[in-house]
């Protein structure tokens, strides 16, 4: 009986290398195609840990941000004054709330993702940059269910949104594509440095207040203006707000920023998480 397998069928295969890439080299976009259904069942599973043995399941989607309103409502709405640009100031501070803890939490997440699936990381091969994009990705699930609080609180105002709304789409990508290119920075860093983990909260907390959630950007005074709009987040937030409750003016100037700011983070921090790539296996 002739066996199954003979040297000459085995020479006969295709062999696959597969090598760390050298040098700064860019990413492969075919490969990333060709596991786009990886990239499904990662943002599904993110989807299904975060929430899994909690009592309030997806309800933690909205009972951050609007606490968190709350709390921004009774201490820099009534207590301090901060104007609000003629909009009621808890829908001035829940616009404002939606984006950004999408933004924090996808960050949080994304940053830590190397080392949090380090198993699945250093014995099978696929393309890294998959594992941070879930995290950013499975955040937009959190995202929607704000919004529907959002609707409500809009409609309980009376607050109607102009044709400007159909701009919401591109200043959701935008805030994704922002979490995205910090985090391929931090997740890089963070797999090397375990510091960056507990920079983190820090980071946030700094980052927030830099931001103008709890105060409009009219209050920066002229001559901080050009650095100010250097934090990307400032033009997506004035974006929503002025998309969804006509707040401010429209954000010409400051969302250009933001967009060239954004573009050249996420660029360099593809250029650099594939420059690090090869050396995850041996650090994580």
């Amino acid at each position: 009986m002739r066996p199954l397998v003979s040297p000459a069928n085995i020479a006969a295969l295709p062999v696959t290398r597969i090598r760390p890439p050298s040098g700064w080299t860019s990413l492969n976009h075919r490969e990333l195609w060709n596991y786009r259904e990886l990239l499904y069942f990662l943002v599904w599973r993110d989807i299904k840990v975060r929430y899994r043995q909690t009592a309030l399941g997806a309800t933690w989607a909205i009972v951050q941000p609007f606490l968190t309103m709350a709390v921004f409502s009774v201490f820099f709405g009534a207590l301090v004054g901060v104007p609000s640009d003629g909009v009621p100031y808890p829908v001035f501070a829940y616009v404002a709330l939606v984006p950004w803890m999408y933004f924090a939490a996808a960050l949080t997440q994304a940053s830590t993702s190397l080392v949090d699936h380090s198993r699945l990381v250093t014995k099978v091969y696929f393309p890294r940059v998959l594992v941070p994009a879930a995290a950013v990705a499975a955040g937009l699930v959190d995202l929607a269910i704000a919004f529907l609080v959002l609707a409500g609180m809009l409609l309980y105002y009376g607050i109607v949104p102009t044709a400007a709304v159909l701009t919401l789409p591109f200043l959701v990508i935008l805030t994704s594509a922002a979490a995205l290119g910090a985090s391929l920075w931090l997740a890089a860093l963070n797999a090397r440095y375990r510091d960056v983990r507990h920079l983190m909260p820090f980071l946030i907390q700094l980052w927030l207040f830099l931001t103008p959630v709890a105060y409009p950007s009219s209050v920066v005074p002229d001559r901080w203006r050009p650095v100010y709009a250097m934090n990307p987040m400032a033009g997506i937030i004035e974006g929503f707000r002025w998309a969804l409750v006509g707040s401010g003016e429209r954000p010409g100037v400051p969302l250009a920023v933001s967009v060239a700011v954004i573009l050249t983070v996420l660029v360099g921090g593809l250029f650099y998480f594939r420059r690090t790539e090869r050396s995850f296996v041996d650090v994580l």
